[in-house]
């Protein structure tokens, strides 16, 4: 049945009452069909028609135009899992919490989406955090009776406080999800003014001081580490999830399976590298992942970071290292080696090569040419 007419379905919030907004283009057909709704009226602010949201009249909208129109409700029943690759959430720990006299927790119904989107531990610590801020601002106040000046007016407190443009981003995101998300209101806060991102130039290293901090690593084990992270341009959490059978000898290829994004991507293998991770296997003999933590379980965020700037300490590097600096590193030595930047995205896993020309403003391309970035 082709069904050229559509009708989406928006969850509106009029007069403190939810109610179920109708979007159509005009249409004689569809608005006779309208008129015949119980109790429809017409918003100037929303610039459509609704009806009170209970379950009679949701069943009536899809009786009456059956056959007619296409109903879209993917606006409105957004019960869908953001990411189901992610782990399924024990939020025990928030809800089992001690917290101050007259601290404000962050309500079950809150919580109780969270763990149904299935959002990351990341993003649940920091919209948990943020939101928790926010209500305790306004803490003799039920958040659902706030208003878009009240939120405005907490924004800018943040802006006067000097929190980062990332924060105040975030703190919008967190306060969204809880009106629309949780309860179903329309998009209310879209008309405040976001934050732009600062634009900060990655931190980039010398290939020489990689060099003297992969000298300066305690074992094989952490060699191995530092040099993958700068030869293949990992991210940390791409290196801990690295299995075994990831390492391609045969291609001189590293794989990396469900990256940021959901993408798998391949990169570049050194062949110096391919020794040190040899005489790694052969001493540590890792099971499952690539490199193991104690009983054979994935390694921790936090060693890396601390087997990158111990290194680099005692390498006597000053500034903070990090492992993220080795992947800009990898980036603007292969473009200043001439690599095209099409390549370095692939590499990279760039979805954009806008992302990658960011490294064009540290490139210095009179850098000596390098073949093998370890060698």
């Amino acid at each position: 049945m082709g069904l050229h007419k559509s009708i989406t379905l928006k969850h509106l919030l009029i007069d403190q009452k939810k109610c179920i907004g109708l979007q159509f283009n005009t249409n004689k057909i569809i608005q006779a069909l309208v008129d015949t709704l119980p109790i429809v009226s017409w918003s100037n602010d929303f610039g459509m028609f609704y009806v009170l949201n209970n379950k009679s009249n949701l069943e009536f909208i899809f009786k009456t135009f059956h056959g007619v129109a296409w109903i879209n409700g993917n606006y409105f029943f957004s019960e869908k899992v953001i990411n189901p690759d992610n782990p399924e959430l024990n939020l025990e720990r928030y809800r089992n919490r001690k917290t101050k006299d007259g601290f404000k927790t962050c309500p079950e119904e809150y919580l109780l989406k969270l763990e149904l989107k299935r959002y990351s531990n990341n993003t649940v610590r920091n919209y948990v955090s943020c939101f928790e801020a926010f209500i305790n601002y306004y803490d003799t106040q039920d958040p659902i009776n706030l208003n878009e000046m009240d939120v405005r007016k907490y924004l800018q407190k943040l802006i006067q406080e000097g929190k980062s443009n990332s924060y105040i981003n975030l703190a919008v995101n967190s306060i969204k999800f809880f009106y629309e998300t949780v309860h179903g209101m329309p998009n209310r806060f879209y008309s405040i003014e976001r934050p732009r991102k600062e634009k900060q130039l990655p931190e980039v290293l010398s290939k020489e001081n990689i060099i003297k901090i992969i000298k300066n690593t305690n074992n094989i084990k952490h060699k191995c580490i530092v040099g993958l992270l700068y030869s293949s341009g990992l991210r940390r959490s791409e290196l801990l999830n690295l299995s075994v059978t990831d390492i391609d000898s045969k291609r001189m290829v590293v794989k990396i399976n469900n990256a940021k994004g959901k993408k798998d991507r391949i990169s570049i293998l050194s062949p110096s590298l391919l020794k040190d991770l040899q005489d790694y296997y052969r001493e540590y003999r890792p099971k499952t992942y690539l490199f193991e933590g104690q009983k054979g379980k994935k390694y921790s965020a936090t060693s890396v970071l601390k087997i990158v700037s111990s290194a680099a300490k005692r390498a006597g590097i000053v500034k903070k290292v990090t492992p993220h600096m080795l992947r800009h590193s990898f980036a603007t030595h292969l473009l200043e080696n001439g690599t095209d930047i099409r390549h370095i995205q692939l590499l990279l896993g760039h979805s954009s090569t806008k992302t990658t020309e960011i490294y064009t403003h540290v490139a210095n391309r009179s850098f000596m040419e390098i073949k093998d970035l370890l060698s």
